[in-house]
């Protein structure tokens, strides 16, 4: 049987106007927001990743020197696994083909902007979708939508090894701080925000990805610049500094400029199409019920 408007319909989506249009979502809402199950895993992989690229500065030496060279594979293991537990946080009890295809979305166009470049000269576009859908979708969507389009990219370019979860927790970084960005949407405001932010988080990806080798490169490291274990945290932040300048920030810096570009030109573009399509897909509408109507029947 049929169910017609007229006999008692269910009505699942934003609230009509008066002019029967569904009314226009507040720019600031975030689409899907964080639950706290996901708050706490995203905590937890937060802690585990910092631990993870700042262990040099924080462990004794006697750890450093004996399990030094077991730490990268016990953190790439630890994080992997983390993700994968906020990512069933997120998107638990909502895993519905909305969200799937929004994720997929994301995840897809944002590997196949890393396969355009392959991080060539630091070029790296594919943080320019992983910011705008954090922006839009909220801080848990941009998480786990930055973590795939690593992936994603990482497979589509042959680019899988045990470096790929630290730079999923740093795309994954990348999102949620998009989507935790304290601006209103809309207008020019929002564009040079977000600008900024692409430009700050092209140069912190490097700086903390340089953590996952920087400490096991022993002889190699240019003179002065490499991990000393047992030396004071001044001392090795200071090797680091100098690591990073001379080797880093030649190609962080176009990566962040890039995205800043990107995100100014084309960023109010992508910004309205990705709203555009949450509106339409209503994540999170209030399910309403409506007295049924008697049809008079001539």
């Amino acid at each position: 049987m049929t169910t017609r408007p007229e006999d008692g319909a269910t009505r699942v989506g934003p609230a009509a106007d008066a002019g029967g249009r569904g009314s226009p979502p507040t720019g600031s809402r975030r689409v899907i927001p964080l639950r706290w199950p996901a708050v706490v895993s995203v905590t937890v992989v937060g802690v585990v990743g910092l631990f993870a690229f700042l262990w040099p500065f924080v462990v004794p030496a006697e750890v450093a020197l004996a399990h030094g060279n077991d730490a990268p594979w016990f953190f790439a293991v630890l994080i992997a696994l983390l993700a994968v537990v906020c990512l069933a946080e997120v998107t638990a009890g909502r895993l519905d083909a909305k969200t799937v295809a929004v994720l997929g979305v994301a995840a897809a166009a944002g590997g196949a902007m890393r396969l355009l470049s392959a991080g060539t000269a630091g070029l790296e576009p594919m943080f320019f979708v992983v910011i705008v859908a954090g922006r839009v979708l909220g801080p848990g969507v941009g998480f786990v939508s930055g973590a795939l389009a690593v992936t994603t990219g990482a497979l589509l370019t042959g680019g899988v090894g045990p470096w790929l979860p630290f730079q999923m927790i740093c795309a994954g970084g990348i999102g949620l701080g998009a989507g935790l960005l304290p601006v209103a949407a809309g207008g020019r405001a929002e564009r040079w925000v977000v600008a900024a932010f692409a430009l700050i988080t092209g140069l912190a990806y490097g700086l903390f990805m340089n953590l996952w080798f920087w400490p096991f490169l022993g002889a190699n490291a240019p003179t002065g610049m490499g991990f000393v274990p047992g030396a004071p945290v001044s001392e090795n932040l200071a090797h680091y500094a100098l690591f990073y300048l001379s080797t880093s920030l030649g190609w962080d810096l176009p990566r962040g400029v890039l995205n800043a570009a990107l995100v100014v030109v084309a960023g109010p573009a992508l910004l309205r199409v990705f709203r555009r399509a949450s509106r339409r897909a209503a994540f999170d509408a209030a399910v309403t019920f409506e007295p049924a109507r008697e049809q008079v029947r001539g």
